[in-house]
């Protein structure tokens, strides 16, 4: 295997929003207070979209049956973790494909036990969320705001 700073993890993510065009964002349990969408690796010979249906119910506990695909991206986007966090699983940061999907479910279908790499979950504004994801992260999920904003709720002019 290559030297972490050689390569980028294959991946997938999930936008996943509420029947109020809120998405669904999850704190990490191991840096409390970083939110960000579901998101993971891509597995050999595995298809994107079947990847983040699989990463989505580790991730969350919701099942496939309960989400509808809205958008896809067009194109992978990567991002680069800052140095200090390269590691052979992720090698020097992300590129993934990314969807949109619609959640149609009961919210106690969300259940992050399982993975316990998150300790919480929350509905948000999407535009809440950029802001608020660790800032190496940012660029992408700016691009995913701009281009799932027909799908999303705005913060309004007041806020």
């Amino acid at each position: 295997m290559n030297a972490p700073s050689q390569y980028f993890r294959a991946g997938v993510g999930a936008a996943i929003v509420n029947r109020s065009g809120l998405v669904l964002a999850l704190e990490r349990a191991d840096m409390p207070g970083a939110w960000q969408l579901p998101q993971g690796g891509l597995q050999a010979a595995e298809s994107p979209l079947h990847a983040v249906f699989r990463e989505v119910q580790e991730e969350t506990g919701i099942p496939k049956g309960e989400l509808e695909l809205l958008d896809t991206y067009p194109e992978p986007l990567a991002y680069e973790l800052p140095p200090e966090a390269w590691s052979k699983k992720t090698g020097r940061g992300q590129v993934g494909y990314w969807f949109l999907l619609r959640f149609h479910g009961s919210e106690t279908a969300i259940h992050l036990e399982k993975a316990a790499e998150f300790s919480a979950w929350q509905w948000l504004l999407f535009m809440q969320l950029v802001t608020q994801v660790v800032e190496f992260r940012q660029p992408v999920y700016r691009r995913l705001y701009e281009r799932f904003t027909p799908h999303v709720a705005v913060p309004s002019p007041e806020t």
